[in-house]
């Protein structure tokens, strides 16, 4: 089974044919994205990537394009001094399939 390692939105993710993951938003994204490889792995072979292995690419097809992650909550609070300050945020993300690597 073939794996690699890709590099977007700043994170590292090891993936192989198949599978589903999530990924930072990805904009301006239709139907098909594609990475290049850092590195691979095939079986006992493994190629690594300066920074990214030569002609090597990771086909995905995109499942859903912009979703949000659950509300994460922040609060700033300090005792006697009246602050008390609570923050929300929810995080876009796209769901990618992962269709070959090439």
């Amino acid at each position: 089974m073939k794996k690699a390692v890709i590099a977007t939105g700043g994170k590292q993710y090891l993936v192989s044919e198949g599978e589903t993951i999530e990924v930072e938003l990805l904009k301006d994204a239709k139907d098909k994205v594609s990475f290049n490889a850092l590195l691979v792995i095939d079986g006992d072979k493994t190629e690594v990537g300066a920074p990214e292995v030569k002609g090597v690419t990771v086909s995905c097809s995109i499942v859903e394009a912009d979703i949000q992650t659950d509300k994460t909550t922040s609060i700033r609070y300090k005792s006697k001094k009246r602050v008390h300050t609570v923050k929300g945020h929810r995080q876009h993300k796209t769901v990618v399939k992962i269709d070959s690597i090439k």
